[in-house]
């Protein structure tokens, strides 16, 4: 496999991976459709994740690593930590795209970015230029603008943000290959997951079993949450974190087209405040340009 080829590939995974997450509210609203509350769509992506996540640490040929990981309770206590963030983000996302905000969530991604920037910054001590505090400047304002047109902060972007932005910095950081990170994960939120749906299914509350058409649906929630985490996470260890960031933008991007297709108000100070944002996305996706491109015009300076 030749050079390029090879440094394609996680670009590719990063692709197809916010392409998913673009598109997956439609399969939670169609479930909601069912009468499925978001908890209960929470707990059947956490079960059905984990056969297919171990399938992949199998495929990988990754139990031994897998054995090293769970022998290492830094390591553990870390992926426990990102489990939390990933199960926080899921079910406010659910909430979300089943109660008519799906615009929030777009706007929740769309800062991502931007967020990452200012944790780099503020908690890895990496430089931010004027043209990234710029950028962050323009995120906080495009958020106070959105937060005057909703009459409060949009706590549902800014939830969803940062549980991200800290998922993404976990994952990078941790000493474990997707994979097993993804499986000991799942792994750790199983637990309370089983126990919730015996809960409903003693309660007669279940929407998961035989002759319940939501069934197929559930199962299929948890091959989509654990493919793009997937792809996420082997992509997040092989390439920047600016082309990541670039990348990022795919999903929010398809999000957005959604939540006006269905309907949902675009005010002209909403309107407004999303144009600030995507002003500060430019600006953001300029900066990580400009990073890349120094390194080649230095090199060709030394060279001539």
């Amino acid at each position: 496999m030749s050079e390029s080829h090879a440094s394609l590939r996680p670009v590719l995974a990063a692709v197809t991976c916010y392409t998913i997450w673009g598109f997956v509210p439609l399969l939670f609203q169609a479930i909601g459709r069912m009468d499925v509350d978001p908890w209960e769509i929470l707990t059947h992506r956490t079960i059905w994740a984990v056969p297919v996540a171990g399938a992949f640490v199998a495929m990988g040929r990754q139990r031994a690593q897998l054995f090293a990981v769970l022998a290492r309770p830094r390591v553990l206590a870390w992926l426990v930590v990102s489990a939390a963030l990933i199960a926080t983000n899921w079910v406010i996302f659910i909430l979300a795209v089943n109660t008519g905000r799906v615009l929030q969530t777009s706007l929740g991604y769309f800062i991502t970015p931007i967020l990452n920037m200012a944790a780099g910054a503020l908690f890895l001590h990496e430089r931010l230029d004027r043209i990234g505090r710029g950028a962050v400047t323009l995120a906080v304002t495009g958020v106070a603008i959105q937060a005057w047109a909703l009459g409060h902060l949009p706590w549902i972007s800014l939830v969803l943000a940062v549980s991200f932005c800290a998922y993404g910095i976990v994952r990078k950081r941790v000493d474990a290959d997707a994979q097993t990170g993804l499986f000991i994960e799942c792994s750790v939120l199983v637990a309370p997951a089983l126990v919730y749906m015996e809960w409903l299914d003693r309660q007669g509350l279940s929407h998961f079993g035989a002759g319940q058409p939501a069934t197929p649906w559930l199962v299929a929630a948890g091959i989509v949450t654990a493919v793009p985490l997937l792809l996420f996470a082997w992509a997040a260890r092989r390439i920047s974190l600016s082309a990541l960031g670039f990348l990022q933008f795919i999903a929010p991007s398809i999000t957005f087209v959604l939540g006006i297709a269905q309907g949902e108000p675009l005010t002209a100070v909403r309107a407004l405040s999303f144009a600030v944002i995507w002003t500060s996305a430019g600006v953001f996706l300029w900066s990580a340009w400009r990073r890349t491109r120094k390194p080649a015009v230095d090199g060709g300076d030394a060279a001539r």
